[in-house]
């Protein structure tokens, strides 16, 4: 998996180093309150959610990257396309520990990998799978091209399906 660079960000594959940082981010509930994906917030947990990602990226190839700074070099969250098993669709997604919220960097890394998928996975549809309680997602998802293409039920709960199809 390649990294990407953006004009403030440099995403690069998920490693074991990147757990404390990552632990850290998980750790607020906040965080973890938002993720359709449910991840509780003890270090177990940010320890398994970290290993499905870098498992995710052994088994198809790409996942999630971790999201840098360029300027200061400090981990930000993580973002990138995914699709684990029983997943409606190719998607992207985005998570950012809370003190990088607001900065545009979610819609940065977002656009990003929305291109990745559509140049490097050959892409003809991307979606982005949404709590409908997750303002800032919806608000992100709509900044990166995205469009509410319906409601269904993923892991026994309601969730908004955003999208677009390739330019």
């Amino acid at each position: 998996m390649s990294v990407v660079e953006t004009e403030r960000l440099l995403l690069r594959p998920l490693t074991g180093d990147d757990f404390d940082d990552y632990a850290a981010m998980l750790a607020d509930p906040d965080v973890t309150g938002g993720l359709a994906e449910s991840v509780g917030t003890s270090p177990a947990d940010a320890w398994r959610s970290l290993a499905t990602f870098i498992g995710h990226r052994e088994i198809r190839g790409y996942s999630h990257w971790a999201i840098v700074e360029k300027s200061t070099g400090r981990f930000a969250g993580r973002a990138g396309p995914w699709r684990p098993h029983g997943f409606p669709g190719l998607g992207v997604g985005w998570c950012l520990a809370r003190d990088h919220w607001g900065k545009g960097y979610a819609a940065e890394a977002g656009r990003a990998a929305v291109a990745y998928c559509f140049t490097e996975l050959g892409a003809d549809e991307v979606i982005s799978v949404i709590l409908p309680s997750n303002v800032r997602s919806i608000a992100v998802a709509t900044r990166i091209g995205h469009t509410h293409l319906r409601d269904t039920t993923y892991r026994s709960q309601r969730v908004h399906i955003y999208g677009q199809s390739r330019p």
